[in-house]
C-alpha cells in the first residue's frame, strides 16, 4: 500500500468513491431504502461538505502555502487558523461529507459502507503521509497542534 502513498489526487479517490456508491445502488436494489427528505438531507450534507472545503482551501491560500495534497512537502507554512482551528483535514472531511449527501440521495445502505471505507482509506494513502512530513518540517510546532486538533472532527 505504500506504493500508493500520495499518489493518487484524494479528488479522484472521491470520484472512485462516489462511483462506486452509484454502482452499490444500482447493482445491488435490496439495499436500498427510502429516506424522508433524502434529497434535503443530499443536499445539506453536500452544501456543507463543499463549503468546509472551501474554507480550507481559502487557509491555505491565505497562508500562501501549497494546496497540492501530492506535495506537502512542498508545505511553506503551518496551518492552523480558520477551519483548521477545529480539523486537521477540512477538505478531506468536506470530500467525506460530499460522499454521504451522495449516498442520501442513493437510499443505498451499502453506498453509506463505501463512503464509511474512504475514511481509513484517505488516513493511510493521504492523512499519515502527510502528517509525516509536516512531523518532519515543522517539528514540537506541528506535534502541539496534531495533540490540540482532532484529524477528522
Amino acid at each position: 500500500m505504500r506504493a500508493l502513498e500520495l499518489k493518487i489526487p484524494p479528488v479522484a479517490v472521491g470520484l472512485i468513491f462516489g462511483t462506486v456508491m452509484w454502482g452499490a445502488a444500482h447493482f445491488a436494489p435490496v439495499f436500498n431504502f427510502t429516506l424522508p427528505a433524502g434529497q434535503l438531507i443530499a443536499a445539506g450534507l453536500a452544501a456543507i461538505g463543499l463549503v468546509i472545503a472551501v474554507l480550507g482551501v481559502v487557509s491555505f491560500r491565505r497562508a500562501k502555502t501549497t494546496v497540492n495534497p501530492l506535495q506537502p512537502a512542498a508545505a511553506s507554512s503551518l496551518v492552523i487558523s480558520g477551519i483548521y482551528r477545529r480539523t486537521r483535514n477540512p477538505m478531506y472531511l468536506g470530500l467525506l461529507l460530499v460522499l454521504l449527501g451522495w449516498g442520501a440521495l442513493l437510499g443505498n445502505a451499502l453506498a453509506f459502507v463505501f463512503a464509511a471505507a474512504f475514511i481509513p482509506l484517505m488516513n493511510r494513502l493521504q492523512i499519515l503521509p502527510e502528517e509525516r512530513f509536516l512531523a518532519a518540517r515543522f517539528g514540537t510546532a506541528f506535534t502541539a497542534y496534531q495533540s490540540a486538533v482532532r484529524r477528522w472532527i
